[in-house]
């Protein structure tokens, strides 16, 4: 009998390597990270294999965060996945269009891992020790 408990999958999408990799070096030790560079992608992936919980950059070539955040609301399928935005835009209306979108959160670059790994646990609601 196995006492091993499925790690709980975090989508992260942004369209810059360094970002993704920091976020899969903070994330791994506790979370199944999967990446995407694109909108696209990250339909394509949360349709496929829906994450737990999305960390999603706005400002993306082709579908920007907010397009995309649309897109998961309102599909039956993956509407109920939380969406946390991850940007360097912290004016008031930028946080105020993410949550209006559907976003449960919204954290900014830099990201300071002890906040992301919050944020992300209280959207999960699990203990992370």
């Amino acid at each position: 009998m196995s006492n091993t408990i499925r790690k709980q999958t975090v989508l992260v999408v942004d369209d810059t390597s360094s970002i993704i990799a920091v976020f899969s070096k903070i994330l791994s030790p506790e979370y199944r990270v999967k990446a995407a560079k694109n909108g696209l992608k990250a339909l394509e992936i949360t349709l496929e294999t829906p994450p737990d919980i999305i960390l999603l950059d706005i400002m993306m070539p082709e579908m920007d965060g907010y397009e995309v955040c649309r897109k998961l609301k309102l599909n039956p399928k993956t509407k109920e996945i939380p969406v946390i935005f991850v940007t360097a835009m912290v004016d008031a209306e930028n946080k105020a269009r993410a949550l209006e979108l559907g976003a449960v959160d919204f954290v900014t670059k830099p990201i300071n891992p002890s906040v992301v790994l919050e944020c992300i646990k209280k959207h999960l609601q699990i203990d992370i020790k």
